[in-house]
């Protein structure tokens, strides 16, 4: 069965590249040519547009940075729905709007096409790796039959519920990152005005009830203060902000979630866009005057 792949930016390019490795005959489209050239010259065959893409192939996975990305992608005139035939499977893996995701779906379904939404967690590391946590909404069969190409890519794959509950999901996700790599900041931050080695600190607390996996990787980031994007800032911004629509859809407050989004954007309007979103304590030392 071939698969398309649509989005070949810093997750879906070794995303993509695992697939191929898998032994899929692989069929890629992106804006950009560079991502492009460099899976046709792994085996891969390029697409000149999502239509065309879907007319080739079983399978269609997209990987684009948001709603409007992925919305252009499937609706628009040379989208995948303009090529996709009655009993196609389409997987989104972006991080999106819940509420778009059902939209979509509804769309999709109305022609006869299944869509999945299938966001991931792991950063670029784990797409490289292909052991990604990836949480899927969306038609029970159709996760059946994508399951085998979504192994190629991930470690831990969960078929959450309907459509939607897969960018729930990765909501929930993003909230307990960002929420809990503010914590590890403020107590960072503590320790230090307080004159106490925060490095201690964290060593401390990994031994106990306050471990997590921010605490030891994100922590170690604020002491080497390595701020390399892994995962930057704005990315972090913008799944705040969907999160934070589907509180707003769904009538569930998020009170943590809304002063984190905002110190978030606080630090994007210092420079911070592009850093890892670890920079976050940056921020806060900033505001208790450490230098």
């Amino acid at each position: 069965m071939a698969i398309g792949f649509i989005g070949l930016g810093i997750m879906g390019r070794p995303m993509a590249h695992n697939v191929l490795r898998a032994g899929f005959p692989l069929v890629v489209y992106d804006l950009q040519p560079e991502p492009v050239d460099d899976l046709a010259a792994a085996g891969a065959r390029a697409a000149d547009s999502p239509a065309a893409l879907a007319q080739q192939v079983g399978v269609v996975l997209l990987c684009l940075p948001d709603s409007p990305d992925v919305q252009a992608a499937l609706c628009g005139p040379q989208g995948v729905l303009a090529g996709a035939r009655p009993g196609q499977i389409v997987v989104d893996m972006s991080t999106i709007s819940p509420v778009v995701a059902r939209e979509l779906a509804a769309t999709a379904a109305a022609q006869g096409v299944t869509l999945l939404d299938a966001p991931v967690s792991g950063g670029q590391v784990g797409a490289a790796q292909g052991t990604l946590s990836i949480m899927v909404g969306g038609d029970a069969a159709a996760f059946a039959q994508v399951r085998p190409v979504l192994a190629a890519m991930g470690k831990t794959i969960l078929h959450i519920g309907a459509s939607g509950a897969g960018q729930v999901t990765k909501a929930c996700n993003q909230i307990v990152i960002a929420v809990t790599i503010e914590a590890v900041a403020e107590a960072m931050v503590l320790a230090a005005k307080a004159g106490v080695d925060p490095a201690q600190v964290r060593q401390a607390l990994l031994g106990g009830y306050a471990y997590s996996r921010v605490l030891e990787g994100h922590g170690e980031r604020f002491l080497a203060r390595n701020f390399a994007p892994g995962f930057r800032t704005r990315l972090q911004y913008k799944d705040l902000n969907i999160a934070m629509d589907a509180g707003r859809a769904y009538a569930a407050p998020l009170p943590a979630t809304a002063l984190v989004h905002q110190l978030y954007g606080a630090l994007m309007a210092r420079g911070g866009a592009e850093q890892d979103h670890s920079a976050l304590v940056t921020l806060l030392e900033e505001l208790a005057g450490i230098k």
